[in-house]
């Protein structure tokens, strides 16, 4: 059986993926109604993902033992700017589940629950490469500001994202 603290923190982060996966639907829908379908194609992926990522804890509570707790998905803001600073916002973002996964790893590590500090190295892998590429993007939307023709070719580049069902390996 799993350890109550750990058990806590990780349906809290079931809730923070889950979030993530409503805040990038509202990020897609407002890409939509502004016409960049690549960028809405891309944040419609990001979200696919991190229902994946819920499900991955959620399955892993199940397999250990735990209880399942879930809690109401808090609505995500709905008033977007451009891309650009809706790109900071998903790197802010980010950065914040990131610590917040790291917090699950100190917890884990804390209770001495070794299987869960081994089992959550993959979302710190993750994290990593999630945060590397949004920060790439940003470094585009900087380096060229509102040039539309630059804006056009980034959102067919954002298209071509394909989504692969993330699994714990």
């Amino acid at each position: 059986m799993i350890n109550t603290k750990v058990e806590e923190i990780l349906n809290e982060q079931i809730n923070k993926e889950f979030y993530s996966a409503y805040l990038y639907l509202a990020m897609s829908a407002h890409f939509d109604e502004i016409g960049l379908r690549g960028f809405c194609h891309w944040t419609k992926v990001q979200a696919r993902e991190e229902v994946d990522h819920g499900m991955i804890i959620f399955d892993y509570l199940i397999a250990r033992n735990g209880n399942i707790n879930l809690k109401q998905i808090e609505a995500p803001q709905a008033d977007f700017q451009d891309p650009l600073q809706i790109f900071e916002k998903i790197y802010e973002h980010e950065k914040s589940v990131t610590s917040s996964i790291e917090c699950v790893a100190y917890m884990s590590e804390d209770e001495c629950d070794m299987a869960t500090r081994n089992f959550i190295d993959w979302y710190i892998a993750e994290q990593v490469e999630e945060e590397a590429t949004v920060f790439e993007i940003i470094k585009k939307l900087q380096m060229f500001g509102s040039d539309k023709t630059i804006l056009y070719h980034l959102d067919k580049e954002l298209a071509q994202r394909e989504y692969k069902q993330h699994k714990y390996a």
